[in-house]
C-alpha cells in the first residue's frame, strides 16, 4: 500500500466535474477521483480551513465517532471496478476494529477532519495514477539507463572484502 495524501480539488477542463487529487510521499504520482460537487465542497471546505455553523454529515460522522470513544484509524482505497474507486474506513476502540464499506470521497473527507492516514492498495496506483511531473520521470529514466550502460557484471563480482 502506498500513502498518499490530498494534494487539492481540481476541475476536469471537458466535463467541468470536481476532482480530487491524492499524492504520493515522493510527490511524482497522483491519483485523480472524480467526485460530486457536494463532496468536493466538503473535501475543500477542510482543506480550507473552515468551520461550519452547523455541523455537516462528515462532521456528524466524526461527533459520533467521537462520542463512542472511537477513531479513524485509516482510509484504504483498494479497488478500481468499471471506473469506480472502492474504500474501506478503518474504525476502532481499542484492540477492536472495523472495516466499513465507503465511498472514496466520503471515506477521504472524514480522514482530513481526523487526520487519519490515506491509504491506496498499489495496483490501483498502477492503473490509475499519473505522473505530476512527466519531465522529471523523464530525466531519472535517462540517468538510470546511463548508469546501466556504464555498469558491466564485473562492477558485481565479490572483489574479497568480508563484512
Amino acid at each position: 500500500m502506498i500513502e498518499m495524501t490530498v494534494a487539492g480539488i481540481a476541475v476536469d477542463a471537458g466535463s467541468r466535474n470536481p476532482i480530487v487529487l491524492l499524492r504520493d510521499g515522493s510527490q511524482r504520482r497522483q491519483l485523480p477521483i472524480f467526485i460530486s460537487p457536494e463532496q468536493a465542497r466538503a473535501i475543500n471546505s477542510v482543506l480550507e480551513g473552515e468551520t461550519p455553523t452547523r455541523p455537516m454529515t462528515h462532521d456528524l460522522l466524526v461527533n459520533l465517532l467521537t462520542a463512542w470513544d472511537m477513531t479513524l484509524q485509516r482510509v484504504v482505497i483498494h479497488a478500481l471496478r468499471d471506473n469506480t474507486f472502492y474504500a474501506v474506513m478503518t474504525v476502532g476502540r481499542g484492540k477492536k476494529k472495523k472495516e466499513l464499506d465507503a465511498r472514496p470521497s466520503d471515506a477521504i473527507s472524514v480522514a482530513l477532519r481526523v487526520n487519519a492516514p490515506i491509504w491506496v492498495m498499489e495496483e490501483v496506483v498502477v492503473d490509475a495514477a499519473m505522473p505530476v511531473d512527466q519531465e522529471a520521470d523523464a530525466a531519472e529514466k535517462e540517468a538510470f539507463h546511463a548508469f546501466l550502460s556504464d555498469i558491466s557484471p564485473a562492477d558485481f563480482a565479490e572483489r574479497g572484502h568480508s563484512i
